[in-house]
């Protein structure tokens, strides 16, 4: 087992969306081809927007997803735990390290309110000066404080960046990328409530997870240079860092939820397979020198490497992903793909879709089907017309095939001796039928075509569908010429 540690640290603040699934995926594959460990943290300082729910769709997403965590919720070690940092801020654990920065002149209280520090930002933009926190309390002395505490006054703890020279990032993707430290400010790192930010709980959480590798979206790389400054402020080894390209919409905008499902989850209600969106996910931001595109989760965990991992954006394209989930179910076998429809159906509360149905029978007509299943969501409208007990015909298939002047007359004869003849058919399977089919064709001196669709337009309803031929051989005899003669008598009596 290797040293490597990796987190995924979602915030419990709304679903789980795209760009953190990728995130999630990076590191759970890093760790995996790394023979490491894969951590889940649940980062819920925001009080006012994180809640239970969302913590229990992004656990469902990762379990969904089979993004398993070696660590984390339910599978936690007293080492490490608590992996919530509420939990972990009703510790003391951070106030521990923010008073130990304070003693050593690193952070210090800041009495300024939001509105004081609101105005020190539009007054630097003003005077086309970077737009931050002019350090009003940085060296206040320890009797103007306590003068201000007498006074009543709530103080948020701040760090003390260092206003000269750069901090110099190696970030595993994206080369050497250094920050000015003058434009940076001092930054909080409590709140007055006691609750750490995210700058400095986060930093804390790795350096005690022991987290090794930080690997993150590159909506965080201006965060990098206050985390690092707390590391060398307490002179702690740094995990290193890889920031991902972000993630664009068709349209070139960094994708959201505009631009598609909020949730990840919402692509499991659309019938998505898990493995087809992660394989989608690996492909925005990481390629393989083959330029492979189909993988499975076994071909992902041996072939991943942050170094094939990209600095330009990647676009999502809902197209690619839909082609891919359809490539994906062609690789299933019917039983594969049975078994995921009734997930599917479970999981979306949808069996009355399938209410009555015979399953050996729905699993034959999905058969048909394979090739044109996209979505699992498509299966019902795909085979429905195996299992209704009256046909459903489409207005397009009517107006083409019965009641066009070109094929009306033809359409009769097609029927009308197809009823007579298919009674007496002995063998019902599907190349018998062809034959048969064929054969009243150049009898009746009609193309195949004038043949084939009035047969299918009266036992489906509609103009397109699986095989013809094997889809009379599973509706079987009876019901065949059952709708036949239904439709010679709503349609040409």
């Amino acid at each position: 087992m290797s040293n490597i540690r990796v987190r995924f640290a979602p915030s419990p603040t709304g679903d789980l969306h795209i760009g953190g699934v990728r995130t999630a995926l990076f590191n759970w594959l890093f760790a995996r081809n790394k023979n490491g460990k894969f951590i889940l943290r649940i980062e819920d300082t925001d009080e006012a927007r994180s809640n239970e729910e969302s913590v229990k769709v992004i656990l469902d997403a990762m379990k969904w997803l089979r993004l398993g965590w070696d660590e984390g919720p339910g599978n936690e070690l007293l080492k490490y735990a608590p992996y919530y940092q509420m939990k972990r801020k009703e510790q003391g654990i951070y106030q521990k390290y923010a008073d130990e920065l304070i003693a050593k002149g690193l952070a210090y209280p800041c009495y300024c309110t939001t509105e004081e520090v609101d105005a020190m930002r539009k007054k630097a933009q003003t005077n086309k000066l970077p737009p931050k926190y002019d350090g009003s309390c940085r060296n206040l002395t320890s009797d103007q404080r306590k003068q201000k505490e007498v006074d009543g006054m709530k103080a948020v703890i701040r760090f003390r960046m260092p206003v000269v020279g750069v901090t110099v990032l190696n970030d595993i993707i994206r080369g050497k990328v250094e920050f000015d430290n003058s434009l940076l400010d001092d930054f909080v790192i409590v709140k007055a409530n006691g609750v750490p930010t995210y700058n400095f709980a986060c930093v804390i959480d790795d350096y005690l997870m022991e987290i090794t590798h930080v690997l993150r979206g590159d909506d965080h790389i201006s965060n990098t240079p206050r985390q690092m400054q707390i590391y060398n402020a307490f002179g702690w080894k740094m995990p290193e860092f890889a920031h991902m390209a972000m993630i664009l919409g068709p349209d070139g905008a960094r994708l959201s939820k505009r631009h598609g499902h909020a949730s990840v989850l919402e692509y499991r209600k659309e019938g998505y397979l898990q493995e087809a969106l992660i394989n989608y996910l690996a492909l925005l931001g990481w390629s393989t020198e083959d330029s492979q595109q189909i993988f499975t989760a076994e071909e992902m965990m041996l072939r991943f490497s942050i170094d094939r991992c990209g600095v330009s954006p990647s676009t999502f394209d809902p197209a690619k992903l839909l082609w891919l989930n359809g490539e994906k179910i062609r690789s299933k076998t019917p039983e594969q793909i049975y078994d995921l429809f009734v997930d599917w159906l479970k999981y979306t509360n949808n069996e009355r879709l399938v209410e009555g149905w015979d399953a050996g029978l729905l699993k034959k007509a999905m058969s048909l089907e394979h090739n044109k299943i996209k979505l699992l969501k498509d299966i019902p409208s795909l085979v429905d017309f195996f299992f209704t007990k009256e046909v459903d015909y489409r207005e397009e298939a009517i107006d083409k095939v019965f009641l066009s002047d070109r094929s009306k007359e033809s359409a009769k004869i097609v029927l009308t001796e197809s009823i007579s003849r298919l009674v007496n058919q002995q063998d019902f399977s599907a190349g018998a039928l062809e034959q048969y089919a064929r054969d009243l064709a150049a009898e009746k001196a009609l193309k195949t075509g004038q043949v084939f669709h009035p047969i299918r337009v009266a036992i489906s309803g509609r103009t397109q569908g699986p095989s013809l031929f094997h889809t009379m051989e599973l509706m079987g005899k009876e019901k065949v010429v059952s709708r036949i003669g239904i439709a010679i008598n709503k349609f040409f009596k």
